[in-house]
């Protein structure tokens, strides 16, 4: 039997195929922290994306089955031209390399997260959530769980005791109780700078939808307003938090009960949740994965998980804790490097 082609020969025949043109030829567009991959071409003047998501790594069936439906509320995801599932290649719409990250700036940020704001609204308001995978407890734990593994233990080289393992979980059980209050809704989960796309029609484009889940209405305001990438000043992000509450409000989606202090606990706590997560699966995706393009962005995820922790007093040992092992460290160095 014939050995199979590798992947790079198999992509560049199934688009020559697909399209008709024995000439084109494919460059990369993106990648992401998974085993998926993108890669641009050119056929007819038109400028198309190759999504290659290997199915035995990344099954690019929920990819599509979540794009039929952001797509049927009117949200601006790639449209796909063609598919082979057996060998996971997908001809898809090039949404374009403006990605909101580089645009954002003082004067464009209240109107790039009003966009972006306003389809959040209509994903949580208009695309069920039904037959996703929960945002329940046992998944809540298991994000949380990656921290003390990758940070404490792998990269600082701390193994907590039994005394620091209470506070770690008296912590955690304030995070994941306050996730678990919220109302549920369809969470993107990486509503993120890096997954928001400056288009002419219908702004902003989304993508990397795939991992969606149900679960707490704050989760990807979260991801947003305190994104790993961009840092903004405490008082502006509240500021966009209240403009939101009040959008679920008149939306129907909360109640009058979840006043600005109550959501905005909702809101701090479920992006640390977020980030004590990330903080672990950085490190994760550089010492399991070889991936070590996230460390970089590790001191700002580190700096939202102790700022924000702080200012709830029932955090304080947790807070207590992490400094005292990472101070003094440089967060962006693998061990050992």
């Amino acid at each position: 039997m014939p050995p199979l082609p590798d992947r790079t020969t198999a992509r560049l025949a199934w688009t020559r195929a697909t399209l008709g043109d024995d000439s084109l030829m494919l460059e990369p567009a993106s990648s992401d922290a998974s085993f998926r991959s993108y890669w641009r071409t050119r056929h007819d003047g038109k400028s198309w994306i190759v999504m290659d998501s290997p199915p035995a790594q990344e099954d690019p069936r929920p990819w599509l089955a979540i794009g039929e439906r952001l797509a049927a509320a009117g949200l601006h995801v790639p449209a796909v031209q063609a598919t082979d599932l057996v060998q996971g290649f997908l001809l898809i719409e090039d949404l374009g390399s403006r990605l909101y990250l580089p645009a954002l700036n003082d004067a464009s940020a209240d109107r790039l997260y009003d966009d972006a704001m306003d389809a959040l609204l209509r994903m949580q308001t208009q695309v069920s959530c039904d037959e996703l995978p929960p945002f329940d407890h046992a998944m809540l734990v298991r994000g949380l769980e990656t921290m003390p593994e990758w940070f404490l233990q792998r990269h600082l080289g701390h193994t907590p005791d039994c005394a620091e393992w209470d506070v770690l979980e008296a912590a955690f059980d304030v995070i994941i109780r306050n996730a678990l209050e919220q109302p549920r809704v369809f969470v993107h989960r990486d509503f993120h700078s890096r997954n928001l796309l400056i288009v002419e029609h219908n702004t902003p484009g989304i993508v990397d939808f795939q991992g969606a889940l149900a679960g707490p209405v704050t989760y990807d305001l979260a991801s947003l307003l305190r994104d790993a990438y961009i840092v903004w000043p405490r008082e502006r992000v509240e500021g966009w938090v209240e403009i939101y509450r009040q959008r679920l409000l008149d939306a129907g989606v909360i109640g009058t009960a979840v006043d600005p202090k109550r959501f905005l606990r909702w809101f701090d706590l479920t992006g640390l949740h977020r980030h004590v997560r990330v903080l672990g699966q950085f490190y994760r995706l550089w010492y399991r994965d070889g991936k070590p393009g996230y460390l970089a962005d590790v001191p700002t995820v580190y700096h939202y998980v102790v700022s924000v922790a702080r200012s709830y007093p029932e955090l304080a040992d947790f807070v207590a804790l992490l400094e005292r092992h990472a101070k003094g460290r440089d967060l962006t160095q693998a061990a050992g490097a």
